[in-house]
């Protein structure tokens, strides 16, 4: 039986060659690129950078333009009869700039602030395209296992057919019962059904995949069966632990914000107009006038907003790191967890093939005892079929290990 599958296997993966084949990595890679939410990493930075240049407005020099007619009830008068009273109805129009010069690096932080919040957003969409990587493993180790079912499949199908050979002879000569063949040709027909069933599943299995990756895979695609190892003595390595250093970042340049809200800000200013009246308020007559100077800005007393604020951001920086602490501890669980999984299912593999060893030998005097008559093709096919239940638990063993090593190098990152 070993050697009808070794040689199968030869066979089969010659013709591969010139087949499309894709690895576990390069899934990986593909969801990264290709998924939906990829496309956030580019329209994020985008967004920051239209934030960030709006922000930057407030280096540039800031224009206004205003324009009023006005009628009123009364006017000042001067009780001395040259000078000619104004008119109740005045008009303006002014252009006004203004240039901040100093704000104590307000537009700096704020900037700053912007630039760590586009770390933080798109290391989350980074987090969430990681945590895809476990569902990739779950459809990608149930094709190989799809995989590996067809070639015992094909094993057990070989073998018939030749026990067929055999038995037909065997009832031709007079050997065997004339029915013996007719059982054998039954339970050709039901591998015929497994096949179907298999390959049905691992269609439906490889078109979910491939929308998740967003690749073209298909049914005669080869997926490589990877060689996994796990390292217990290394640190964790996933993006969210990232994604927290990136969340203090934003947590202590918005302190820096606060720290600078209640610096003075000076500004210098012109305006230029032209109305009736003008400054000169005796002249009752249109003129054009301007008026330039600087300007200081200093909120002196906040009622202790600020400090308030600051001390909300200290609270935020608190919670962060016990989120932190929190999410490793719940990975170091899952972490032990999928270990002893692993171990169970290396203990559990070694107990299979000793199974199969002893099937094997249960086999052999089957097949003697059905040459010579000795049971039915019915007790020979009982035993095939054991042999072939129990090497199909060995192949579902071995790829669960490999799923259980995957996911365990997904949870430690």
């Amino acid at each position: 039986m070993k050697r009808i599958l070794l040689i199968l296997i030869l066979l089969t993966s010659l013709p591969t060659m010139a087949q499309q084949s894709i690895t576990l990595q390069e899934c990986y890679n593909s969801v990264t690129q290709n998924y939906p939410l990829a496309k956030q990493f580019q329209l994020l930075e985008s967004q920051n950078l239209l934030e960030a240049s709006v922000i930057s407005t407030a280096k540039l020099p800031q224009f206004s333009l205003d324009a009023q007619a006005t009628y009123q009830s009364d006017v000042i008068e001067i009780p001395i009869g040259t000078i000619e009273p104004l008119n109740k109805d005045q008009y303006r129009a002014t252009l006004s700039v203004n240039q901040l010069i100093y704000n104590g690096g307000k537009t700096g932080a704020s900037l700053a602030i912007k630039s760590a919040e586009l770390k933080t957003q798109q290391k989350q969409v980074e987090v969430n395209l990681y945590q895809l990587r476990q569902q990739i493993n779950q459809l990608y180790f149930s094709i190989l296992l799809a995989q590996e079912n067809n070639l015992l499949l094909k094993a057990k199908q070989i073998q018939l057919h030749t026990k067929l050979k055999e038995v037909s002879s065997g009832v031709r000569n007079g050997v065997l019962l004339p029915s013996s063949d007719k059982v054998l040709e039954a339970e050709m027909l039901k591998i015929d059904q497994q096949f179907k069933e298999l390959e049905s599943n691992k269609i439906t299995l490889i078109e979910t995949l491939s929308s998740l990756i967003k690749e073209p895979l298909d049914a005669a695609t080869q997926f490589q069966n990877p060689l996994i190892e796990i390292h217990l003595q290394y640190e964790l390595s996933r993006p969210e632990l990232e994604l927290f250093q990136y969340k203090r970042e934003e947590i202590e340049n918005s302190e820096s914000l606060m720290a600078k809200q209640n610096v003075p800000q000076l500004l210098g200013f012109a305006t230029g107009g032209y109305g009736n009246p003008g400054l000169n308020m005796l002249d009752n007559s249109f003129q054009s006038f301007y008026t330039a100077g600087v300007k200081l800005h200093w909120n002196v007393f906040d009622w202790n907003a600020n400090q308030k604020q600051r001390e909300s951001l200290a609270i935020n920086k608190d919670i962060l790191d016990n989120e932190t602490e929190v999410f490793k501890l719940n990975t170091a669980i899952e972490l032990n967890k999928q270990q002893r999984e692993i171990e169970k299912i290396e203990a559990i593999i070694i107990s299979d093939e000793a199974i199969i060893n002893l099937r094997e030998e249960v086999l052999q005097m089957a097949d003697s005892q059905l040459k010579n008559g000795v049971i039915t093709s019915s007790a020979y096919i009982t035993e095939l079929t054991n042999l072939y239940e129990d090497q199909n638990t060995l192949v579902r063993h071995k790829i669960q290990l490999q799923l259980a090593k995957a996911n365990y190098n997904v949870i430690k990152g």
